[in-house]
């Protein structure tokens, strides 16, 4: 069967950018469509008719959503070369843990140090430092979160770092200073080119949140 693998995205989705990894992570050639989130495309609308949201996946003319889930859809349907999840079941059990950790805690604290400010800015910027503070614990001193291995929660974390910049310049604060480990592991990551050629420019994605920020950010 022919493998005809669509990629419904926005460039500066740390969601999207999940995706890519996953597939570039497996050798898998796709074709790549830019959305206009303020105007989305009918196929966008007809493949994720209850989130109209991207990225969305289509293999052989079937969407998957869900960036997570599209990354497990992977792994599992090229599963010929660079297992994503580990074979081990409590192993595989951690790293679905951990993916859902960021999943439910990163994005509404990231997104209040750059959409937000005066108090709710200074608390959701505690919040974010907390919860960057806490996975870096859980890394410690391993190459990749599951070990010698890249896999899932590398996946699921690594695209939020294109955005590291835009929060250091509205959150005033240095990531790096709060947590070293974490940074040492971004730019390992950066070392594979599945990860290099799928993370946009993060000076890039500063221009973009600038943007956002002066029209969700009244001065």
């Amino acid at each position: 069967m022919a493998n005809e693998v669509v990629l419904l995205d926005f460039w500066p989705s740390m969601f999207g950018m999940r995706t890519r990894i996953a597939l570039r992570e497996k050798g898998v050639e796709f074709e790549y469509r830019e959305e206009d989130l303020r105007n989305k495309s009918p196929l966008l609308l007809q493949m994720n008719p209850i989130h109209k949201k991207i990225p969305v996946l289509i293999h052989n003319g079937k969407p998957v959503n869900e960036s997570i889930i599209q990354v497990q859809y992977i792994d599992e349907v090229w599963s010929h070369k660079n297992p994503i999840l580990p074979s081990d079941p409590y192993q595989r059990a951690q790293a679905r843990f951990w993916a859902d950790f960021i999943d439910k805690k990163m994005y509404e604290a990231q997104r209040k140090v750059w959409a937000t400010k005066g108090e709710e800015q200074e608390t959701g910027k505690k919040d974010f430092i907390e919860i960057l503070k806490t996975l870096e614990s859980e890394l410690g001193d391993k190459p990749y979160f599951g070990g010698d291995e890249f896999g899932l929660v590398d996946i699921a974390l690594i695209g939020f770092s294109t955005w590291f910049p835009s929060y250091e310049k509205f959150g005033n604060f240095s990531i790096e200073q709060e947590c070293p480990k974490l940074i040492a592991w971004v730019k390992k990551c950066l070392q594979r080119e599945t990860v290099a050629k799928s993370l946009p420019d993060p000076e890039k994605v500063t221009e973009f949140v600038s943007m956002l920020r002066s029209k969700f950010v009244p001065e």
